[in-house]
């Protein structure tokens, strides 16, 4: 692993199911940009996603912003 691969995790809110989003937030201040991959297939495709647009997602998780 290099400096530039991605080191993934998921959040510990998701247990152990196995049916998880994980992300790479370790590029977000080289890149600027934050990889998410499904955790069910960790060969298959990620999706980059723009760092501040992730954060901002992050925020409107936290304080409840986008509850239904």
């Amino acid at each position: 692993m290099t400096a530039d691969s991605p080191r993934w995790f998921a959040s510990s809110y998701s247990g152990n199911g196995g049916a998880c989003v994980e992300v790479a937030t370790n590029l977000a201040a080289s890149y600027s940009t934050v990889p998410l991959r499904d955790s069910k297939d960790p060969a298959g495709p990620s999706l980059a996603v723009p760092a501040g647009a992730f954060a901002a997602f992050v925020a409107g998780v936290r304080s409840g912003a986008l509850d239904g």
